[in-house]
Protein backbone atom coordinates (compact mmCIF):
# COMPACT_ATOMS: atom_id res chain seq x y z
CA UNK A 1 0.00 0.00 0.00
CA UNK A 2 1.23 3.51 -0.81
CA UNK A 3 2.18 5.86 1.98
CA UNK A 4 -0.67 8.06 3.21
CA UNK A 5 -0.36 11.75 2.47
CA UNK A 6 -2.80 14.61 2.86
CA UNK A 7 -4.65 15.82 -0.22
CA UNK A 8 -6.78 18.90 -0.76
CA UNK A 9 -10.21 17.57 -1.73
CA UNK A 10 -12.17 20.83 -1.76
CA UNK A 11 -11.76 24.60 -1.47
CA UNK A 12 -14.18 27.47 -0.83
CA UNK A 13 -13.92 31.15 0.00
CA UNK A 14 -15.71 34.21 1.31
CA UNK A 15 -15.18 37.74 0.05
CA UNK A 16 -16.88 40.77 1.63
CA UNK A 17 -19.18 42.78 -0.62
CA UNK A 18 -17.59 46.19 -0.15
CA UNK A 19 -14.95 47.06 -2.77
CA UNK A 20 -12.35 49.67 -1.79
CA UNK A 21 -10.85 51.05 -5.00
CA UNK A 22 -7.64 52.97 -5.59
CA UNK A 23 -9.77 55.94 -6.58
CA UNK A 24 -11.40 55.96 -3.16
CA UNK A 25 -8.00 55.74 -1.48
CA UNK A 26 -6.96 58.85 -3.40
CA UNK A 27 -9.46 60.71 -1.21
CA UNK A 28 -8.03 59.28 2.01
CA UNK A 29 -4.27 59.60 1.57
CA UNK A 30 -1.75 61.29 -0.70
CA UNK A 31 -1.59 58.68 -3.44
CA UNK A 32 -2.78 57.93 -6.96
CA UNK A 33 -4.20 54.95 -8.77
CA UNK A 34 -1.11 54.86 -11.00
CA UNK A 35 1.30 55.00 -8.03
CA UNK A 36 -0.43 52.05 -6.35
CA UNK A 37 -0.67 49.94 -9.50
CA UNK A 38 2.96 50.44 -10.54
CA UNK A 39 4.40 49.66 -7.09
CA UNK A 40 2.06 46.93 -5.89
CA UNK A 41 -0.21 45.68 -8.68
CA UNK A 42 -3.31 46.31 -6.54
CA UNK A 43 -6.36 47.96 -8.10
CA UNK A 44 -9.01 47.19 -5.49
CA UNK A 45 -9.56 45.20 -2.32
CA UNK A 46 -12.51 43.88 -0.29
CA UNK A 47 -13.38 45.28 3.15
CA UNK A 48 -15.66 43.66 5.74
CA UNK A 49 -18.17 46.29 6.84
CA UNK A 50 -20.75 46.10 9.63
CA UNK A 51 -20.73 46.46 13.39
CA UNK A 52 -19.60 43.37 15.26
CA UNK A 53 -18.22 41.63 12.16
CA UNK A 54 -14.94 39.80 12.71
CA UNK A 55 -12.48 37.41 11.11
CA UNK A 56 -14.52 34.42 12.32
CA UNK A 57 -17.59 35.63 10.41
CA UNK A 58 -15.73 35.42 7.10
CA UNK A 59 -14.12 32.12 8.04
CA UNK A 60 -17.49 30.61 9.01
CA UNK A 61 -18.92 31.43 5.58
CA UNK A 62 -15.96 29.76 3.88
CA UNK A 63 -16.21 26.66 6.11
CA UNK A 64 -19.97 26.31 5.69
CA UNK A 65 -19.64 26.55 1.92
CA UNK A 66 -16.82 24.00 1.99
CA UNK A 67 -18.87 21.49 3.97
CA UNK A 68 -21.82 21.86 1.60
CA UNK A 69 -19.69 21.69 -1.54
CA UNK A 70 -17.82 18.54 -0.46
CA UNK A 71 -20.86 16.82 1.04
CA UNK A 72 -19.12 16.65 4.41
CA UNK A 73 -21.06 16.65 7.68
CA UNK A 74 -19.96 18.68 10.68
CA UNK A 75 -19.63 15.48 12.68
CA UNK A 76 -16.97 14.15 10.28
CA UNK A 77 -14.49 16.97 10.93
CA UNK A 78 -11.60 15.74 13.07
CA UNK A 79 -9.64 19.00 13.34
CA UNK A 80 -9.93 22.66 12.34
CA UNK A 81 -6.94 24.99 12.09
CA UNK A 82 -7.26 28.71 11.46
CA UNK A 83 -4.33 30.73 10.14
CA UNK A 84 -4.79 34.37 11.14
CA UNK A 85 -3.05 37.42 12.59
CA UNK A 86 -6.34 39.24 13.15
CA UNK A 87 -8.07 36.95 15.67
CA UNK A 88 -11.47 37.90 17.02
CA UNK A 89 -9.94 38.04 20.51
CA UNK A 90 -6.58 37.42 22.13
CA UNK A 91 -8.24 34.24 23.41
CA UNK A 92 -10.05 31.98 22.81
CA UNK A 93 -8.64 30.94 19.46
CA UNK A 94 -10.61 32.10 16.44
CA UNK A 95 -10.71 28.44 15.38
CA UNK A 96 -12.68 27.69 18.57
CA UNK A 97 -15.15 30.45 17.69
CA UNK A 98 -15.50 29.19 14.12
CA UNK A 99 -16.33 25.70 15.32
CA UNK A 100 -18.95 27.04 17.74
CA UNK A 101 -20.62 29.24 15.12
CA UNK A 102 -20.62 26.51 12.47
CA UNK A 103 -21.77 23.81 14.90
CA UNK A 104 -18.66 21.62 14.87
CA UNK A 105 -18.75 20.09 18.35
CA UNK A 106 -16.04 18.49 20.53
CA UNK A 107 -13.45 18.84 17.78
CA UNK A 108 -9.89 20.06 18.43
CA UNK A 109 -9.21 23.47 16.94
CA UNK A 110 -6.46 26.04 17.22
CA UNK A 111 -4.95 29.08 15.52
CA UNK A 112 -1.59 29.50 13.82
CA UNK A 113 -0.06 32.97 13.59
CA UNK A 114 2.63 33.12 10.93
CA UNK A 115 1.41 36.24 9.13
CA UNK A 116 1.34 35.89 5.34
CA UNK A 117 2.93 32.44 5.52
CA UNK A 118 0.24 31.32 7.96
CA UNK A 119 -1.75 29.25 5.50
CA UNK A 120 1.33 27.20 4.55
CA UNK A 121 2.20 26.64 8.21
CA UNK A 122 -1.40 25.57 8.95
CA UNK A 123 -1.67 23.42 5.82
CA UNK A 124 1.48 21.46 6.58
CA UNK A 125 0.50 21.09 10.23
CA UNK A 126 -2.89 19.67 9.28
CA UNK A 127 -1.22 17.41 6.73
CA UNK A 128 0.93 15.78 9.43
CA UNK A 129 -2.18 14.63 11.34
CA UNK A 130 -3.51 13.04 8.15
CA UNK A 131 -0.19 11.41 7.22
CA UNK A 132 0.18 10.01 10.75
CA UNK A 133 -3.19 8.29 10.40
CA UNK A 134 -4.66 10.21 13.32
CA UNK A 135 -7.37 12.10 11.42
CA UNK A 136 -9.37 11.61 8.23
CA UNK A 137 -10.85 15.06 7.63
CA UNK A 138 -9.09 18.29 8.52
CA UNK A 139 -10.22 21.82 7.65
CA UNK A 140 -7.58 24.51 7.21
CA UNK A 141 -8.83 28.11 7.06
CA UNK A 142 -6.85 31.20 6.10
CA UNK A 143 -8.70 34.31 7.24
CA UNK A 144 -7.78 37.89 8.03
CA UNK A 145 -9.66 41.13 8.55
CA UNK A 146 -6.66 43.29 7.81
CA UNK A 147 -8.76 46.46 7.71
CA UNK A 148 -8.80 46.35 11.54
CA UNK A 149 -5.02 46.78 11.81
CA UNK A 150 -4.37 49.00 8.79
CA UNK A 151 -3.81 52.72 9.29
CA UNK A 152 -5.83 54.52 6.64
CA UNK A 153 -3.64 57.57 7.16
CA UNK A 154 -0.50 55.65 6.12
CA UNK A 155 -0.30 55.52 2.35
CA UNK A 156 2.53 52.97 2.38
CA UNK A 157 0.41 50.23 3.99
CA UNK A 158 -3.27 51.04 3.54
CA UNK A 159 -3.07 50.49 -0.22
CA UNK A 160 -1.86 46.92 0.22
CA UNK A 161 -4.33 45.00 2.34
CA UNK A 162 -7.83 43.59 2.10
CA UNK A 163 -10.17 41.23 3.98
CA UNK A 164 -11.09 37.67 3.00
CA UNK A 165 -11.26 34.03 4.07
CA UNK A 166 -10.77 30.72 2.28
CA UNK A 167 -10.78 27.14 3.49
CA UNK A 168 -9.60 23.74 2.24
CA UNK A 169 -10.52 20.20 3.23
CA UNK A 170 -7.67 17.75 3.73
CA UNK A 171 -8.22 13.99 3.41
CA UNK A 172 -5.95 10.92 3.11
CA UNK A 173 -4.56 10.02 -0.31
CA UNK A 174 -2.69 6.92 -1.44
CA UNK A 175 -2.80 7.40 -5.22
CA UNK A 176 0.34 9.51 -5.53
CA UNK A 177 -1.44 12.84 -5.35
CA UNK A 178 -1.47 15.23 -2.40
CA UNK A 179 1.11 17.19 -0.43
CA UNK A 180 4.50 15.77 -1.38
CA UNK A 181 7.01 18.09 0.29
CA UNK A 182 7.32 21.34 2.18
CA UNK A 183 9.97 23.76 3.40
CA UNK A 184 9.19 26.25 6.16
CA UNK A 185 11.60 28.89 7.43
CA UNK A 186 11.67 31.83 9.86
CA UNK A 187 13.97 34.58 11.06
CA UNK A 188 12.76 36.46 14.12
CA UNK A 189 15.15 39.35 13.53
CA UNK A 190 12.76 40.40 10.78
CA UNK A 191 10.32 41.62 13.42
CA UNK A 192 12.11 44.96 13.37
CA UNK A 193 10.87 45.63 9.85
CA UNK A 194 7.31 44.27 9.89
CA UNK A 195 5.18 44.18 13.02
CA UNK A 196 2.36 45.65 15.07
CA UNK A 197 4.01 47.76 17.76
CA UNK A 198 1.37 47.58 20.51
CA UNK A 199 -1.35 45.27 21.75
CA UNK A 200 0.79 42.38 23.01
CA UNK A 201 2.38 41.65 26.38
CA UNK A 202 5.47 43.70 25.47
CA UNK A 203 3.43 46.85 24.97
CA UNK A 204 -0.14 46.41 26.26
CA UNK A 205 -2.90 48.71 25.02
CA UNK A 206 -3.00 52.11 26.67
CA UNK A 207 -4.13 55.63 25.91
CA UNK A 208 -0.55 56.37 24.93
CA UNK A 209 -0.29 53.51 22.44
CA UNK A 210 -3.63 54.41 20.89
CA UNK A 211 -2.71 58.08 20.61
CA UNK A 212 0.59 57.08 18.99
CA UNK A 213 -1.30 54.92 16.43
CA UNK A 214 0.73 51.85 17.41
CA UNK A 215 -2.02 49.28 16.93
CA UNK A 216 -1.55 49.23 13.16
CA UNK A 217 0.76 47.40 10.78
CA UNK A 218 4.25 48.89 10.67
CA UNK A 219 6.37 48.03 7.64
CA UNK A 220 9.79 49.10 6.45
CA UNK A 221 8.79 48.56 2.85
CA UNK A 222 12.21 48.56 1.17
CA UNK A 223 13.73 46.09 3.62
CA UNK A 224 10.72 43.76 3.56
CA UNK A 225 10.67 43.83 -0.24
CA UNK A 226 14.35 42.89 -0.43
CA UNK A 227 13.97 39.97 1.98
CA UNK A 228 10.74 38.80 0.35
CA UNK A 229 12.11 38.79 -3.20
CA UNK A 230 15.17 36.79 -2.17
CA UNK A 231 13.65 34.30 0.25
CA UNK A 232 10.37 33.51 -1.52
CA UNK A 233 12.24 32.92 -4.78
CA UNK A 234 14.99 30.90 -3.09
CA UNK A 235 12.66 28.57 -1.20
CA UNK A 236 10.54 27.97 -4.31
CA UNK A 237 13.61 27.09 -6.35
CA UNK A 238 14.88 24.89 -3.51
CA UNK A 239 11.73 22.80 -3.30
CA UNK A 240 11.79 22.30 -7.08
CA UNK A 241 15.43 21.21 -7.01
CA UNK A 242 14.81 18.86 -4.07
CA UNK A 243 12.03 17.13 -6.00
CA UNK A 244 13.70 17.11 -9.41
CA UNK A 245 11.30 19.60 -10.95
CA UNK A 246 12.00 21.93 -13.86
CA UNK A 247 9.91 24.92 -14.88
CA UNK A 248 8.07 22.86 -17.51
CA UNK A 249 7.09 20.28 -14.87
CA UNK A 250 5.17 22.82 -12.77
CA UNK A 251 1.59 23.40 -13.89
CA UNK A 252 0.99 26.34 -11.56
CA UNK A 253 2.82 28.61 -9.17
CA UNK A 254 0.44 29.62 -6.36
CA UNK A 255 2.16 32.61 -4.75
CA UNK A 256 1.19 34.73 -1.79
CA UNK A 257 -0.32 37.92 -3.19
CA UNK A 258 1.74 40.63 -1.49
CA UNK A 259 3.30 42.48 -4.39
CA UNK A 260 3.32 41.73 -8.11
CA UNK A 261 7.04 42.47 -8.40
CA UNK A 262 7.80 39.83 -5.76
CA UNK A 263 5.60 37.32 -7.59
CA UNK A 264 7.28 38.09 -10.92
CA UNK A 265 10.75 37.63 -9.40
CA UNK A 266 9.74 34.26 -7.92
CA UNK A 267 8.36 33.03 -11.26
CA UNK A 268 11.55 34.07 -13.08
CA UNK A 269 13.73 32.25 -10.54
CA UNK A 270 11.63 29.10 -11.00
CA UNK A 271 11.73 29.33 -14.78
CA UNK A 272 7.94 29.51 -14.97
CA UNK A 273 6.04 31.43 -17.62
CA UNK A 274 3.64 34.16 -16.48
CA UNK A 275 0.74 32.15 -17.92
CA UNK A 276 1.28 29.55 -15.18
CA UNK A 277 1.20 31.99 -12.27
CA UNK A 278 -2.00 32.47 -10.28
CA UNK A 279 -2.48 36.21 -9.87
CA UNK A 280 -5.45 38.00 -8.29
CA UNK A 281 -3.70 40.72 -6.27
CA UNK A 282 -5.27 43.35 -8.52
CA UNK A 283 -8.75 42.35 -7.29
CA UNK A 284 -8.21 41.53 -3.63
CA UNK A 285 -4.89 42.99 -2.50
CA UNK A 286 -2.96 41.25 0.24
CA UNK A 287 -5.42 39.26 2.37
CA UNK A 288 -2.54 37.76 4.39
CA UNK A 289 -3.39 34.13 5.33
CA UNK A 290 -6.23 33.97 2.78
CA UNK A 291 -4.32 34.75 -0.43
CA UNK A 292 -3.12 31.26 -1.39
CA UNK A 293 -6.40 29.39 -0.78
CA UNK A 294 -8.22 32.23 -2.56
CA UNK A 295 -6.08 31.50 -5.62
CA UNK A 296 -6.81 27.76 -5.40
CA UNK A 297 -10.53 28.55 -5.23
CA UNK A 298 -10.44 30.89 -8.24
CA UNK A 299 -8.39 28.50 -10.39
CA UNK A 300 -10.03 25.27 -9.17
CA UNK A 301 -11.83 24.63 -12.46
CA UNK A 302 -8.54 24.89 -14.36
CA UNK A 303 -6.72 22.36 -12.17
CA UNK A 304 -6.41 18.75 -13.25
CA UNK A 305 -5.64 15.67 -11.19
CA UNK A 306 -1.89 15.16 -11.08
CA UNK A 307 -0.97 18.80 -11.77
CA UNK A 308 2.23 19.85 -10.03
CA UNK A 309 1.65 22.97 -7.90
CA UNK A 310 4.17 25.00 -5.93
CA UNK A 311 2.69 27.17 -3.17
CA UNK A 312 5.00 29.92 -1.92
CA UNK A 313 4.76 32.71 0.64
CA UNK A 314 6.71 35.28 2.64
CA UNK A 315 5.41 37.14 5.67
CA UNK A 316 6.03 38.93 8.94
CA UNK A 317 8.28 37.26 11.44
CA UNK A 318 10.01 36.92 9.06
CA UNK A 319 8.41 33.68 7.94
CA UNK A 320 8.53 32.06 4.52
CA UNK A 321 8.04 28.71 2.87
CA UNK A 322 7.01 26.58 -0.08
CA UNK A 323 4.80 23.52 -0.51
CA UNK A 324 4.93 21.06 -3.41
CA UNK A 325 1.75 19.13 -4.08
CA UNK A 326 0.12 17.10 -6.81
CA UNK A 327 -3.49 18.20 -7.28
CA UNK A 328 -5.93 15.45 -6.34
CA UNK A 329 -9.02 15.99 -8.48
CA UNK A 330 -10.14 17.25 -11.86
CA UNK A 331 -12.97 19.69 -12.52
CA UNK A 332 -16.43 18.22 -12.21
CA UNK A 333 -18.21 18.04 -15.56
Amino acid sequence: MSDIVAAITGVCSYLPDYVLTNKELENLVDTTDEWILVRTGVSERRILKGEGKATSDMACKAVERLLEKTGTSKEEIDLLICATVTPDMVFPATANIICDKVGIKNTPSFDIAAACTGFLYALTTGAQFIAAGRYKKVIVVGADKMSTIVDYEDRTTCVLFGDAAAAVLLEPSTDGTGIIDHILRSDGSGRAYLHQKAGGSLKPPSHATIDAREHYVFQDGKTVFKFAVTNMADVSAEIMERNGLKGDDVAWLVPHQANKRIIDATARRMGIDDSKVMLNIHKYGNTTAATIPLCLWEWENQLKKGDNLVLAAFGGGFTWGAVYLKWSYSPKT
